[in-house]
């Protein structure tokens, strides 16, 4: 078997291997080197304009994540597992939030910012044109984006995660101090390692046959 094919079938034994985790071990802990990989894959994350119009708060104090769990129906991942990772994007983009990101790339590209000008006049012409409440909307899926990379980063390190969105946004943004900095939470996602009592990870993964799923015209 070649290279190239066995890292493929890897990749998919990964995915395969990884479920939603309702159950998790707290005696089991992350290493520093693996949730810094972990965070690592969301900064590489693709995302419109590469703008990253979001951010992911680290929570691992037990007693913020009690409070927390409170306002997400009491689900025990929250606190069960080694963190939870809070994805809070922008409530709206600001000038200023696009030209500080105009002038990170002119300094990592050794470029002047007349070189960005035709990019600038794009994001002023788009993003920047819509309502507040669409730059909100447009701002979480680009967390979503970088949630979905988080997901197949850790199935590679046989990391469990949990991907939720029951939870009280409104009371996250008031725990976490976000009602300040133009921040909503989006979504959240515990990781650590499952427990050998939960039984989803036994159940046969479910999905549409390729067929049902994918079109090619």
């Amino acid at each position: 078997m070649s290279l190239e094919v066995s890292t493929r079938s890897t990749y998919n034994d990964d995915l395969n291997w990884r479920y939603a985790t309702k159950k998790f071990n707290p005696e089991r802990e992350i290493s520093q080197e693996d949730l810094n990989i972990l965070l690592e894959s969301i900064q590489l994350t693709a995302s419109s304009y590469g703008l990253q119009p979001y951010e992911v708060i680290v929570v691992k104090d037990q007693a913020t994540r009690e409070k927390l769990k409170e306002v997400a129906w009491n689900q025990t991942q929250i606190t069960d597992a080694s963190y939870l990772l809070v994805f809070a994007n922008l409530k709206s983009v600001t000038e200023n939030y696009v030209y500080t990101y105009l002038d990170n790339i002119a300094k990592t590209r050794n470029l002047s910012r007349e070189d960005l000008k035709g990019m600038e006049d794009m994001i002023k012409n788009t993003t920047l044109k819509l309502p507040a409440e669409s730059q909100n909307a447009w701002a979480s899926k680009q967390a979503y984006i970088a949630l979905g990379n988080l997901l197949s980063a850790a199935a590679n390190l046989k990391i469990d995660t949990c991907p939720m969105e029951g939870f009280d946004a409104e009371k996250f943004d008031e725990i976490l101090g976000l009602k300040d900095r133009n921040l909503t939470t989006a979504v959240i996602a515990p990781i650590g390692y499952r427990s050998e009592d939960d039984q989803y990870q036994h159940l046969a993964k479910v999905r549409k046959s390729k067929s049902d799923l994918i079109e090619v015209i």
